[in-house]
């Protein structure tokens, strides 16, 4: 198990990862032990589920269309007016 101290060690891991060599076991201090685990690469990405289903493709291009009119809000916009007592139960 590998001590991770600095986010560049964390990064190294990382990085080191691939099909492979697909599961790493690290700590933290003062955080605890983690399972880091690769799961299939895609190199595709969301690109190619966006051209093969099609109510998807609608879905982001109508995304796309509202979001350059100004029809949007983005998350820090949203979350603004909330405070920590609108979670609370």
């Amino acid at each position: 198990m590998d001590e991770i101290r600095t986010t560049e060690d964390l990064m190294e891991q990382l990085s080191n990862m691939n099909r492979e060599n697909s599961v790493r076991q690290i700590f933290i201090p003062g955080k605890g032990e983690f399972t880091i685990v690769l799961q299939e690469e895609d190199p595709n990405g969301i690109a190619t589920d966006v051209e093969l289903i099609s109510y998807l493709k609608q879905m982001m291009n109508e995304s796309m269309g509202a979001y350059k009119v100004g029809r949007t809000k983005s998350t820090a916009e949203l979350l603004k007016p909330l405070s920590p007592k609108d979670f609370s139960k």
